[in-house]
């Protein structure tokens, strides 16, 4: 078995910390896990990368058109990372843009969500929600679990939630767990919605 993710994002939106949550989920399966990444100017906005791979996987690096899943924290961002993808692939789109310095400027034209959708399903399935806003009723930096727990719920992560909840525990600090776990469940109650 061999399972590749992508998490893709911009700074500050949590992307690497889920890497080591999902990361640390998989390790405790018994899986061998490989993480790389490709940071930007991560607190300014910058491209976040995250390359995720557990199973019978040896190199961090996920080939072009070989991602099972991509969580994309920005929409941008998935098209950014589109060359991951092929018809196996699956992405989940959070629908909350963040402007870049130079689309904000016009120097740049940022894509609209329908855009983005249309270019992603051209190559896979594609699930376009407002994460951040299901986020934010909870916390703000609860995205990536809140869309953890949604992929968990569509049967799109292959591991047990117990596991989920043990990457938080060690990867979190003990006062975060518990907004983190409401994040997972309500991830996996919009996933049956």
């Amino acid at each position: 078995m061999e399972f590749n993710l992508i998490i893709a994002g911009v700074g500050g939106q949590g992307g690497l910390t889920l890497s080591r949550i999902i990361g640390n989920a998989a390790m405790k399966e018994g899986y061998n896990v490989r993480i790389g990444e490709t940071l930007g100017m991560s607190q300014r906005y910058g491209s976040v990368l995250s390359y995720l791979r557990f199973g019978d996987v040896y190199s961090p690096l996920i080939e072009e058109g070989e991602a099972d899943l991509m969580l994309a924290l920005e929409p941008a961002e998935a098209l950014r990372n589109a060359r991951f993808l092929s018809a196996k692939s699956y992405v989940l789109l959070n629908a909350y843009p963040i402007q870049t310095a130079t689309t904000l400027v016009g120097k740049e034209r940022y894509p609209s969500i329908d855009e983005v959708r249309a270019a992603i399903s051209r190559i896979c399935p594609i699930d376009v929600r407002n994460f951040q806003d299901e986020a934010d009723k909870i916390n703000s930096r609860t995205l990536g679990v809140l869309m953890l727990g949604y992929a968990y719920g569509k049967g799109l992560i292959p591991l047990k939630k117990e596991s989920l909840k043990e990457g938080i525990r060690e990867i979190l600090k003990e006062k975060l767990w518990e907004t983190n776990f409401m994040a997972l469940e309500r991830g996996i109650e919009l996933a049956k919605l």
